[in-house]
């Protein structure tokens, strides 16, 4: 006899929330589960969500990428999209080779000492597999195997920098199976510190050769030695660039990255993270810069851009302000290591539409098939809690503020077609609401914490309508939809005034032009390190075939993001013009930067006798309404508590709540605001946390499974 389903409420339409309903309705679990997902407004997505405007054009949240080191989020697109079965006669992205398409090059914006901006750019080696696919790539991430990567980028790095003789010398640590013990290990070490300095490359390498012949033999051989032969090394790798580091660019950034990789094993080494079960967690409490600093890592390397852009691409600035910023050591060696050591076929991988149409439809789409219930237009006001006689607590009730009724009890149907490609338009179907014109003309705004309006009130009760609650909603609407949580339980409070987020701001801009036309010149690239408030910018021009542009077709499509500075936080519901004031002011930045900044990257956009070219930009051939030239663009202010980014702040980590933990009998959280294994803002941190809360509820996927959760 089969047993009865339990009823699963899933509030949240982000990636973390879809992630937990895919696993939940794996048809290995037999149906199980029966889902429900509750979301505000029309569309899926959380802060990945995009929309198509005007003339079918891509409107995203900000610049979307995947990384290369993104296992779970890969396999969860590869396996849904083989379930989907598209046609490829009828919809031209099928799967993942389809919808993404690598992208190997990066340019850091370089102050460099000269005072003028310079560009490093650097071509990331491809090949022909994808993140989530069967290969090669470790399923558990170790120290030990970082820091002997990490050795092999330097040795790569080193044996680049210049030709010489005594690279082709062979060492007698390289030899396959190497037999040698720890004490003859530190014999050598011994002996390399009796030259004090490697006069030469091929004694350079040599000593790399035997740093990697050493951490084989750790935890068993001495600290001390090891940490001298790191010196020996540093001060080697420093005398033999240092005449080049002050007039080279090119030498200067080789010593940044050489400086960089050898202060991360001599910190790992003196804090003993290799044999610390906390692992990177253990140097949770130091900044990023202050524990590179106390590892020794050189100034030139504290101030440059590589750190910068690094800091940059986690948006780890509190509040908003550049001059705050602020990064947990532990988080920030795990990313770069992964993101740099871990790849798989590209480091970055673009998306050939909006991140709504290649992630998020066909989520949806085969979450429908499985019988999966979509509730839109449901606004979560409150999580209530109750406690039984023996003290157990769960949750009792769930309270929504329904926005808006499809008209004659229908299901709303979210997508649009565009071209056989399934997309969220940028805006309701308002014609499937009841009234939907009258909600049209009064600027409802669904997603908007600040527009508190609804037709109506709905309240779910435990074991009438659900069984248990997957939370999904981001960190900075915890304090709004879930009060008594908060109010009831010190870890909650904790959490949500320790684990920091902060607003961003984004602009597109289609360009007339082609991008060497502009004068950028290097290639297509992903860009960050420039000047604030817009200090990272993506070239997308693979998305002009996406939208309908005909014969007006622009030359370029660029993408800026940045912090938005928000000091004092979110204010309260009643101050309903707050969004349309931040909105405001985001867009008299974007002037201001295309008047003054832009010109750096493009030369070819300034105007005479200043400012900027504003009739390169190209306007869609429907028109847009609107005086000014900038109007036929996209901005958008992310200052919605639910679009808020989630820092990885020093000392933070502990305060995170993790899907596995059973303090409410009912409930579990998803989200990369919760203690996933990879606590940083991005998407594989939030499928893996979907994932953990699934495991939660059915046991399933193994832990052991999702790649990059280390924890035990």
């Amino acid at each position: 006899m089969s047993q009865p389903s339990s009823e699963v409420a899933i509030v949240g339409g982000g990636i973390a929330a879809l992630s937990a309903a895919y696993e939940l309705t794996r048809p290995e679990h037999r149906g199980r589960f029966e889902v429900t997902i509750y979301q505000r407004g029309w569309r899926l997505g959380g802060k990945g969500a995009s929309g198509r405007g005007v003339d079918g054009r891509i409107e995203e949240h900000g610049l979307h990428l995947f990384l290369g080191y993104y296992e779970n989020a890969f396999q969860l697109l590869r396996d849904c999209y083989a379930e989907l079965d598209r046609d490829p006669q009828a919809c031209r992205i099928v799967d993942c080779h389809d919808a993404f398409s690598p992208d190997p090059v990066v340019t850091l914006a370089d102050d460099s000492p000269s005072g003028a901006w310079k560009w490093w750019t650097a071509f990331f080696p491809t090949w022909d597999e994808l993140p989530g696919e069967p290969g090669e790539a470790p399923r558990r991430f170790t120290i030990t195997g970082y820091l002997l990567r990490a050795v092999e980028l330097v040795d790569t790095l080193l044996r680049s920098a210049r030709d010489s003789e005594a690279i082709g010398r062979e060492s007698p640590f390289d030899q396959p199976g190497n037999p040698m013990q720890s004490r003859h290990v530190e014999a050598e070490i011994q002996r390399f510190a009796r030259l004090g300095q490697l006069a030469s490359l091929g004694a350079l390498l040599e000593g790399l050769s035997l740093l990697r012949c050493a951490l084989d033999h750790l935890p068993q051989l001495a600290v001390e030695p090891l940490l001298r032969l790191l010196d020996i090394l540093s001060r080697s790798v420093s005398s033999a660039l240092e005449k080049w580091v002050q007039d080279s660019d090119e030498m200067r950034r080789l010593w940044v990255v050489i400086d960089l990789v050898l202060t991360f094993i001599r910190g790992v080494i003196r804090f003993d993270i290799a044999t610390d079960p906390r692992g990177f967690d253990a140097i949770d409490d130091y900044d990023a810069r202050e524990w590179l600093a106390l590892a020794g890592a050189s100034p030139i390397t504290l101030q440059s851009t590589l750190i910068r852009s690094l800091y940059n691409l986690g948006f780890a600035y509190r509040e908003g302000d550049t001059a705050d910023p602020g990064m947990s050591a532990g988080q920030f060696l795990r990313g770069t290591l992964r993101l740099f050591l871990t790849y798989r076929g590209s480091l970055f991988w673009k998306m050939n539409a909006g991140m709504g149409e290649v992630v998020f439809a066909p989520i949806y789409e085969v979450l429908e098939r499985r019988g999966v219930r979509f509730r839109f237009f449901h606004r979560l006001e409150n999580v209530g809690i109750a406690a039984d006689p023996d003290g157990s607590t769960y949750v009792e009730s769930l309270k929504f503020d329904l926005q808006a009724e499809v008209s004659g009890g229908r299901q709303y149907a979210p997508l649009i077609d565009i071209d056989g490609l399934p997309c969220w338009p940028s805006e309701p179907l308002w014609e499937q609401l009841e009234d939907g014109d009258r909600l049209r003309r009064e600027g409802r705004n669904f997603e908007s914490f600040w527009d508190a309006r609804a037709v109506d009130e709905r309240r779910l009760e435990v074991g009438s309508d659900f069984d248990f609650v997957v939370l999904g909603v981001g960190l900075g609407a915890i304090p709004h939809v879930a009060k008594e949580l908060v109010d009831r339980d010190p870890r909650w409070r904790e959490m949500v005034n320790q684990v920091g987020t902060v607003a961003t701001q984004a602009f597109q801009l289609w360009l007339r032009p082609e991008l060497g036309e502009l004068g950028w010149p290097g290639p297509r690239t992903n860009l960050t390190g420039f000047v604030e408030p817009f200090d990272t910018w993506a070239n997308m021009d693979q998305l002009i075939e996406e939208e309908w542009w005909g014969e007006h077709e622009p030359g370029s499509i660029a993408y800026f993001c940045g912090v938005l500075p928000t000091p004092g936080g979110v204010p309260g519901r009643s101050e309903t013009d707050y969004p349309d004031a931040e909105d405001r002011a985001v867009r008299k930045r974007v002037v201001e930067f295309l008047e003054r900044n832009v010109v750096d990257l493009w030369p070819e956009a300034a105007g005479w006798p200043g400012g900027f070219r504003w009739e390169l930009l190209a306007h869609p051939p429907s028109g847009v309404p609107g005086s000014e030239p900038l109007d036929s663009q996209y901005w958008r202010a992310n200052v919605d508590p639910s679009d808020r980014y989630v820092l990885s702040l020093p000392g933070t980590q502990r305060f995170r709540i993790s899907p596995l933990d059973n303090s409410y009998d009912n409930l579990t959280l998803a989200g990369d605001w919760t203690e996933c294994g990879h606590n940083q803002g991005c998407v594989e941190s939030a499928v893996i946390s979907g994932r953990l809360a699934a495991h939660a509820l059915s046991s399933w996927p193994r832990l052991e499974d999702i790649v990059g959760y280390d924890h035990p």
